[in-house]
């Protein structure tokens, strides 16, 4: 249950980190800026096509060089929350190109700016689009956090191993991990898709 503690709250801790990114980036790639569509372009491109494992190594080998005391745990919710921003980041601009160009122009007809346009009409609709495949990455990243294990991060699966190695009970010790897992990533899915046929239903919920 310790484990269960920290996978939690690093999962939680990089769900919302990687959602903001992912939206920040999400914009700057679709932005017509061409500097800044290639700066949205290249982290994304980055950080898709590294393994999530040499991510959160890198800050838990690297990066305490250079940030003293940056321990397991952080060092891999911070991997986590990176790697995770940038298939967010991916959904996200996948639902704002699927609404209607017509919405950023009226609203820029009104008086809006950019930002306000993509902030109060845009991004609203996009995220109602997207829930389905977002629901995937949020269920994704809390599999993904079992990560931690190899930098001593004293989540679910590194108390597991712990307890395994120990005891030598490892057939039980596994299967209660991954009922664990289950407890936690089953109600995250009912809820986007409970959320999805809201939206489905009534757009304006």
């Amino acid at each position: 249950m310790e484990g269960v503690k920290y996978t939690i709250e690093s999962s939680l801790i990089a769900l919302i980190g990687s959602l903001i990114l992912g939206v920040i980036f999400a914009m700057l790639e679709i932005s017509p800026n061409k500097t800044v569509h290639i700066i949205g372009r290249t982290y994304v491109e980055i950080f898709r096509n590294i393994p999530l494992l040499v991510v959160a190594m890198f800050f838990y080998i690297v990066m305490p060089q250079f940030i003293p005391g940056l321990d397991g745990f952080t060092a891999g919710t911070i991997g986590l929350t990176i790697y995770t921003s940038a298939f967010i980041a991916e959904t996200v601009r996948a639902g704002i190109e699927s609404v209607d160009v017509g919405q950023m122009e009226a609203a820029r007809s009104n008086g809006m700016t950019y930002l306000q346009s993509m902030r109060f009409i845009v991004l609203p609709q996009a995220i109602k689009i997207v829930v389905p495949p977002l629901g995937n990455q949020f269920v994704n990243l809390v599999k993904n956090s079992s990560v931690l294990a190899f930098l001593a991060g004293f989540d679910l699966m590194y108390q597991g191993n712990l307890i395994a190695s120990t005891t030598f009970k490892t057939t039980d010790t596994y299967l209660a991990v991954g009922l664990l897992y289950l407890i936690m990533t089953m109600p995250l899915s009912y809820l986007m898709r409970y959320l999805e046929k809201r939206w489905s239903k009534n757009p304006q919920a």
